[in-house]
């Protein structure tokens, strides 16, 4: 292999292996050949799931709270809050889930459920999810996903493309969002629902069957209807997974067995010793590639998956009582993956105590902070300090997490940091998407320098590509940049039912290796480490030529204690950068009192004065962040609502919809560019 041109390489993890600044660049552990799985013959999902049920049989697989009551509880401003009261985890052990999810696979057959035919699951991330799941991979039915917060015309197309006859749902998703749309989706046979009860539903529209998940097992456990099972091939589809996407109509990616062998292969490499003594918390959406692919992995490890959902994954969490306990302190998870959403809002929480404290208390946690960054820094650990100081905000998370895996969008530099300090476990950053199984990179959990998302996985190679428009190049100094391409076993089959160019993302080389091109800017340091830098779709060129990457701008600003969550925009015919903000609720009343500012929530953010003065304080963090006099934003309007996915503004890993934010702003672009 020659050696990288240029390049001083110091503690490498990846290289180029063609010597060529541009790559393909792969794991020094991987230089030879890429990895496709973790065991010689097990290559597809029902396999992996197997072996864990025959290695691990009597070890705890899915863990479920027991719900033990349930009140209303009004708060000051008259809303209703539903809080919950929950027990215990109640366990599946790998053997009951192997047979479980058997049963219902047989049952589903029994139901004409056929192999190769599209099967849809809608429903929240719960152990049902799984056992679901690995009863499809198990009979061959391609499973169907799609996010709980899709909107109703965006359900229905996902159900119409797969012509989907079945589908899995939970009472509540029934109840509240499929129901309206069943007479849209004509071919519509059967609904599965999770859930023990109730057994009848009376207003579901003629020609559709409802069954409990428990009678379908039945059904599939007796004798007569344990037929033969028709396993799945290694290319066979496994799952065809919906993305919200920041742009347009939902699209459906067609992930293979092998795929997702692959991507679980490369990601469980790059987790120090994971083993069947870890528990992992699941709580993202399993619709999600990031989730199901962390679940997958535990499974695979003979790990534990308790069971949450954001409302009551801590003590704090807004659906636990007051006084009982959250998810992360009764399971006490050692694995977590989180998106960066969840981690900035801990961030804040622990920050906005931190104001709080006494002059001593503050300036202890300070000097420990400071005093810990230093010596992480040089590779030395704080038994001390965590003993005395962090202790009480590990505890958040339960007090056991070891690692934690950061996805779904770029992780700022300031929380990365605060979750490895404070959380006395490393944060490691990944990076994939769903067209390539959630696969790519994830940062060493040693590395604790912050904004790279790490070396590619054992299963992907990466290659830079020059973006003229962009100005980006490989030959670029001091590092080599450009666009973004994945390859490897883990890069899906393509996108449903779809022609011409959108498939033109992915493309085949001439050793019939599948590569899919990302639309991301990335850079390599001479460790072989990524960092992403743009994105081609996030590139405006103002009146005067400048170019304006909106989403450094977001970065940027999104550390500022006022911003909630920000969106830039520009028109190529302007020539300055606007911005709507979601300010923060505590922030900006301090702020408005301050200023001497009365009224309700939506009458100070649409003070004019308040609109100065955050911009102002936008303008000072701005600088500090050194963006360029045009990236400031000049102008900005308050957003008295958040982002949230069931606005439409956000995907379900709360990346921007721009589009969308767009339509709903369109207003106040033009009074901020002064149409109006």
């Amino acid at each position: 292999m020659q050696p990288l041109h240029d390049f001083a390489l110091s503690d490498c993890e990846a290289r180029s292996v063609s010597g060529h600044p541009a790559g393909p660049y792969r794991a020094v552990n991987s230089q030879k050949e890429l990895v496709a799985w973790l065991h010689p013959g097990v290559d597809t999902v029902d396999k992996m799931f197997e072996y864990a049920a025959k290695k691990f049989p009597k070890r705890d697989c899915l863990g479920t709270r027991e719900v033990l009551s349930e009140e209303d509880e009004r708060q000051p401003n008259g809303k209703i809050f539903k809080k919950v009261i929950l027990g215990n985890y109640n366990w599946l052990s790998y053997e009951e889930a192997y047979q479980a999810a058997k049963c219902f696979g047989s049952g589903l057959a029994a139901l004409n459920q056929k192999p190769h035919c599209n099967i849809a699951i809608f429903c929240e991330t719960r152990a049902e999810w799984i056992v679901a799941a690995q009863a499809c991979f198990m009979y061959n039915f391609p499973l169907v996903t799609l996010y709980a917060t899709l909107g109703p015309v965006a359900i229905a197309h996902g159900l119409n493309e797969t012509e989907v006859t079945h589908i899995i749902t939970s009472k509540d998703l029934l109840q509240s969002r499929l129901k309206a749309i069943l007479c849209d989706v004509p071919r519509l046979q059967y609904i599965i629902v999770v859930d023990r009860k109730p057994t009848s539903w009376p207003d579901i529209p003629k020609g559709i069957m409802v069954y409990n998940m428990d009678t379908v097992k039945e059904m599939g456990s007796r004798p007569d209807n344990s037929e033969y099972r028709r396993k799945p091939e290694t290319s066979d589809i496994a799952v065809i997974m919906y993305t919200s996407g920041s742009t347009g109509i939902p699209k459906g990616v067609m992930i293979s067995h092998g795929n997702l062998i692959a991507g679980i292969t490369g990601m469980a490499e790059r987790i120090p010793n994971l083993n069947e003594t870890d528990t992992y918390i699941g709580y993202l959406p399993l619709a999600h590639v990031l989730e199901l692919s962390a679940e997958l992995v535990s499974i695979s490890h003979g790990c534990r998956i308790g069971y949450s959902s954001p409302q009551t994954l801590a003590d704090q969490s807004t659906k636990i009582k007051k006084g009982s306990k959250g998810d992360t302190s009764v399971l006490k998870p050692t694995l977590m993956a989180a998106v960066p959403e969840i981690m900035d809002r801990i961030y804040k929480n622990v920050m906005t105590k931190v104001e709080e404290m006494s002059k001593f208390q503050r300036t202890l946690f300070v000097l420990a902070y400071n005093y810990k960054m230093e010596q992480i820094s040089k590779g030395y650990s704080t038994p001390l300090c965590d003993r005395l100081v962090f202790k009480r905000v590990r505890a958040l998370l339960g007090g056991k997490t070891r690692v934690l895996l950061s996805g779904g969008a770029p992780l700022s530099a300031a929380t990365q940091r605060f979750m490895n300090i404070c959380m006395c476990c490393p944060v490691g950053q990944g990076y994939g998407l769903t067209e390539t199984c959630g696969a790519g990179t994830i940062s060493e959990f040693w590395d604790y320098s912050t904004g790279r998302v790490g070396a590619p996985l054992v299963c992907s190679e990466i290659t830079l590509k020059d973006w003229e428009e962009g100005g980006y190049y490989s030959t670029d100094k001091p590092n080599p940049r450009g666009e973004i391409l994945i390859g490897g076993p883990n890069v899906t089959m393509g996108y449903y039912k779809s022609k011409g160019k959108i498939q033109d993302d992915f493309f085949v080389d001439k050793n019939g290796q599948r590569w899919f091109c990302t639309g991301d800017i990335g850079e390599f340091h001479p460790d072989g480490c990524l960092k992403i830098i743009d994105r081609k779709k996030d590139l405006v060129k103002l009146q005067a030529g400048e170019y304006v990457s909106l989403g450094k701008v977001e970065a940027a600003l999104k550390n500022c204690a006022l911003i909630d969550n920000i969106c830039a925009y520009a028109n190529s015919d302007q020539s300055y950068v606007i911005s709507f903000v979601v300010p923060n609720h505590k922030q900006l009343m301090a702020l408005a009192e301050q200023m001497q500012i009365k009224g309700s929530w939506e009458e100070i953010c649409n003070n004019s004065l308040m609109e100065k003065e955050v911009l102002h304080i936008i303008t000072e963090a701005a600088i500090t962040a050194k963006l360029e006099r045009f990236e400031i934003p000049k102008k900005i309007r308050l957003s008295a609502e958040p982002w949230t996915p069931e606005t439409g503004l956000v995907t379900d890993a709360f990346k921007l919809k721009r589009k969308e934010l767009k339509t709903h702003y369109q207003e106040d672009i033009e009074r901020l560019y002064g149409g109006k």
